[in-house]
């Protein structure tokens, strides 16, 4: 079996996380959708938010699973779960770099785990949460920051 784990903060999640996790079920037989915790980030949304709006936003399906690991590199993860691939996407040069740099040192601590890029269309190539959080709070920013997150994650944004 196929599996693969599909980390991030998804703090909130967006279409452009929707995308991912949909190509992710297409490739792998299983996905785990890990929200990971970084102690030097801080969050808008608990990772129980986060978990119920991703678990709101995705169609319920018994080869995702929704979870959650702290203070853990992502291959020892991965590794737990019995996941032999890390799915990751690519927006921009960037992005590029730091997973070239990610998925080398990923291989030097577990070779049997490898690394999945994926680059989302256009229309939201440029998606991250934190230019959602970025685009809230400015008059009108309702109609804007809707086009960019499940309706989940819209009503979330709204009670904020």
């Amino acid at each position: 079996m196929r599996t693969a784990v599909y980390a991030g903060s998804f703090d909130p999640p967006t279409n452009g996380h929707l995308w991912m996790i949909e190509q992710g079920l297409e490739l792998f037989d299983h996905l785990y959708v890990a929200i990971g915790s970084n102690p030097s980030k801080s969050y808008t949304f608990s990772v129980e938010d986060r978990i119920q709006m991703l678990r709101d936003s995705l169609p319920s399906c018994d080869r995702l699973t929704i979870s959650h690991f702290d203070n853990r590199y992502l291959v020892d993860y991965a590794k737990e779960v019995d996941a032999h691939y890390i799915l990751r996407g690519i927006r921009s040069p960037g992005d590029y770099e730091y997973e070239r740099v990610m998925r080398h040192i990923n291989g030097d601590m577990a070779r049997d785990i490898t690394t999945t890029f994926l680059m989302p269309p256009r229309d939201i190539a440029e998606l991250s949460s934190s230019m959602i959080k970025g685009l809230t709070g400015p008059e009108g920013w309702e109609d804007i920051v809707r086009r960019y997150v499940p309706a989940p994650v819209m009503d979330k944004l709204l009670e904020a």
